[in-house]
């Protein structure tokens, strides 16, 4: 029997490792996390005690609203909310002195200072939104309370903010001590796994393996990992000066990912164009040169991940991009001479085709260097790159964060008056907790969905409250025995926390249970006013709820519009804005508006694809108006290349007809557009019969080409612009090109 069972032994036992460990990377850190936060809010509970702090239900709160799973978070949260705390805390002492005998006047201020909190929590992202969100709750959980007895204002608001300091350092320590998980080591697999997907997007977009389906799909996951990488740097600098040396080399790969991504998909897109268009001679040349791409990101035949093996294709990428500007112009007389001797009609056209898309390859090549040397650097401490001014900037509608303030301050004001009007004992439980709803539930994309969820969960809070207080603290003694009991109840709605589809109720049910059941120091055993409590919670959420579903909801079409309009602004932007930092605002503020539009969009794969389609369109001529406008501003300064030369004007034009198109598009200003872009072209072409040298030629064919790519991005099929072309040019079609126009390759 020993013998016979001995050789499976082995095997069972890595199958049960393997199973072990599968779980640790699991369901084993949902555990750990449980763990840790039943244990930071006992720790914050047992010092404010100790302290003889009033409220140490307050300390425990505190924990359950900043408490992460990771330690970056945490500490990003906690910093900001002591933040918020503090802004709140002189707010609300000079609002208590200016209007504590006025309690209207001190409401309506009130209100309004939630309502400015919570519009800049709306404009803000990641941690910089909570640090409002806290100011205003903060203002109102400290004021009302201490305006019912403005003697001790000053007092009572400095032991809240005891009482919150203890929950932000409880959390804090428990995070980093106790298995501490680092956001850091979670960016890092983030880098290396975006890098690897956009190597494989690249090789597969080439070969020809991708559908446009899977294209979407694709982009729309890059437009995540953009945002959610920004999100977690913001948070990794404040867990190691590891991160901390990195920070700025993560946020330039990052700007760089995007410019990459936009240029290859700009590429694509264009060579897509020329094979519905039957431009065969010239996809022919292009081709070679698009295969040789690939094998570019391997090392010894392998697949790069690491970032310290990225230095070899940076270096290979490198020596490529040196030698395309020969390369490419040979193409090009090769190309001119198979065309002349095949009496091509559209020869012209077809070099200018081929030009544009040289550039753009050439372009890419120099972008996927630069995102390829940035990761690179990553496997040092320390790196030149790490000198990087520019960041991810977010874009949100001033509208829209104006319309969140002003529905909080609109239900702040109506439950302060209802409160004013009936004297009710619970008044300042209904809207302080109203103000902490609204500023919790406005970060969220379905601010409704949440405000009932947190709704729900504060309920059954209150009656397992109820059971604690009356049921079983008076059988109990001891701070010990007081933590075996609360720890089952917590335990509870922490691990619903960790479950997406349940986040609200355990963040109402955790939250409130605090507020409702936290023990302090001198226990009252009053059912009334325990009943009153958790009445006030439950009608605030709901009231809240109420307000986000009937007063201009998110889930509305007009949020849809309004984003989608800004989306499109940001083309407008990239005709119009001043240059400097346009390119990173452009690039970083059409991502954010897309990622939130996609949130809106939930499971509806047509509103997402919709969303994708004018992102794309955006980005291409954005992207190509950019570039254009700082090839003008390069020219040499003389009267030929002066702004009020009449190519010059010309081209100015045609910006100003696209940017029109962007900012409301109609068939008419489509028409106007194709017309401007096509005379503009035309110009472009008759000022490269100058006389010039040939580094000014080359300029003004970038130009050229910069203006053709907006042509063929505006008359795409697959645009969302299509829609306009009823009265506009037939598609395909190409402006006149002279033969013979002068071409010297621009890629140099």
């Amino acid at each position: 029997m020993q013998a016979s069972s001995s050789p499976t032994q082995p095997g069972s036992e890595r199958r049960l490792f393997t199973a072990l460990a599968e779980w640790a990377r699991t369901d084993g850190l949902v555990w750990i996390y449980l763990f840790k936060a039943i244990a930071a809010a006992l720790l914050a509970l047992g010092v404010a005690m100790k302290l003889d702090l009033p409220q140490p239900r307050t300390a425990m709160t505190t924990v359950f609203i900043v408490m992460q799973p990771q330690s970056g978070p945490v500490f990003a949260k906690s910093f900001y909310r002591l933040c918020g705390t503090l802004v709140g805390l002189v707010v609300m002492l000079a609002l208590i002195g200016l209007f504590a005998q006025q309690p209207e006047l001190f409401i309506a201020s009130t209100a309004l200072w939630v309502g400015i909190c919570t519009a800049g929590a709306a404009r803000n992202r990641n941690f910089r939104s909570y640090g409002f969100v806290l100011a205003g709750y903060t203002a109102a959980l400290i004021g009302i309370p201490a305006s019912q007895h403005p003697d001790g204002a000053f007092m009572s608001a400095m032991t809240r903010v005891c009482e919150i300091s203890i929950g932000i350092l409880a959390s804090g320590f428990v995070s980093a001590v106790v298995f501490p998980q680092y956001t850091g080591e979670l960016l890092r697999a983030s880098v290396r796994r975006r890098f690897s997907s956009f190597v494989d997007y690249i090789s597969a977009s080439l070969a020809g393996n991708v559908d446009r389906s899977q294209i979407e799909s694709t982009n729309a996951r890059f437009v995540a990992d953009v945002v959610g990488l920004e999100a977690s740097r913001s948070t990794a600098v404040f867990e190691t000066p590891d991160a901390r040396m990195r920070s700025a080399r993560i946020a330039r790969l990052n700007t760089e990912f995007m410019s990459a991504s936009t240029r290859f998909h700009a590429l694509h897109q264009l060579m897509n164009r020329l094979r519905h268009d039957g431009a065969s001679a010239t996809v022919d040349a292009l081709e070679p040169y698009f295969r040789e791409i690939a094998p570019l990101f391997a090392k010894a035949g392998e697949p790069v991940l690491t970032a310290a093996d990225a230095a070899h294709v940076a270096s290979q990428l490198d020596a490529y991009r040196a030698t395309l500007p020969k390369r490419v112009r040979d193409t090009r007389a090769e190309l001119e001479a198979q065309l002349a001797q095949a009496g091509e009609t559209e020869g012209a056209a077809n070099l200018l085709d081929f030009d544009t898309a040289t550039e753009l390859f050439y372009r890419f090549v120099h972008e996927m260097h630069e995102y390829t040397a940035t990761y690179a650097s990553l496997a040092v401490d320390t790196h030149a790159r790490e000198k990087w001014i520019a960041r991810y900037v977010p874009k949100t509608s001033w509208i829209a964060a104006g319309v969140s303030g002003l529905r909080a301050a609109i239900v702040m004001g109506l439950l302060g008056a209802f409160w004013i009007a009936t004297a009710w004992p619970s008044g300042t439980t209904l809207v302080l907790t109203a103000a902490a709803t609204c500023a919790l539930a406005s970060s969220s994309p379905q601010p409704a969905r949440m405000s009932s969820q947190m709704a729900v969960g504060t309920i059954l809070a209150s009656l397992v409250g109820m059971i604690l207080v009356f049921g079983v603290f008076p059988h109990i003694d001891g701070f010990p025995m007081l933590c075996v009991a609360l720890t089952p109840a917590l335990a509870f709605g922490v691990f619903l926390t960790t479950r997406p589809q349940y986040a609200g109720y355990g963040m109402g049910y955790c939250i409130f249970l605090c507020f409702l059941a936290g023990p302090d120091n001198v226990m009252q055993y009053n059912p009334d006013s325990y009943m009153n409590d958790a009445l006030a919670l439950a009608m605030s959420m709901i009231v809240t709820a109420a307000a986000f579903a009937v007063f201009l909801p998110t889930s509305a079409k007009w949020l849809r519009t309004l984003l989608l309009i800004e989306l499109r602004g940001a083309a407008v932007q990239a005709c119009r804005a001043r240059l400097a930092g346009l390119r990173n605002r452009f690039e970083s503020g059409a991502r954010d508006l897309v990622f939130q539009l996609s949130a809106l969009a939930g499971n509806d794969q047509d509103l997402r694809r919709d969303t994708l389609r004018w992102l794309f369109a955006t980005l291409e001529v954005g992207n190509a108006a950019i570039d254009l406008r700082h090839e003008l501003a390069a020219l040499p300064a003389q009267p030929r290349y002066a702004k009020g030369a009449a190519w010059r004007q010309t081209i100015d034009a045609a910006l100003k007809s696209v940017s029109a198109l962007f900012d409301r598009p109609a068939s008419r200003r489509y028409a106007a557009a194709l017309a401007a872009t096509g005379t503009a072209i035309e110009a472009a072409q008759g000022a490269l019969r100058f006389d010039a040298p040939r580094e000014e030629r080359h300029q003004l064919q970038r130009i050229l080409s910069h203006l053709h790519f907006i042509r063929t991005a505006l008359i795409d099929p697959q645009s969302p612009l299509a829609a306009y072309a009823a009265f506009a040019a037939p598609e395909g079609t190409h402006p006149g090109a002279a033969p013979g126009t002068p071409g010297a390759h621009h890629a140099s």
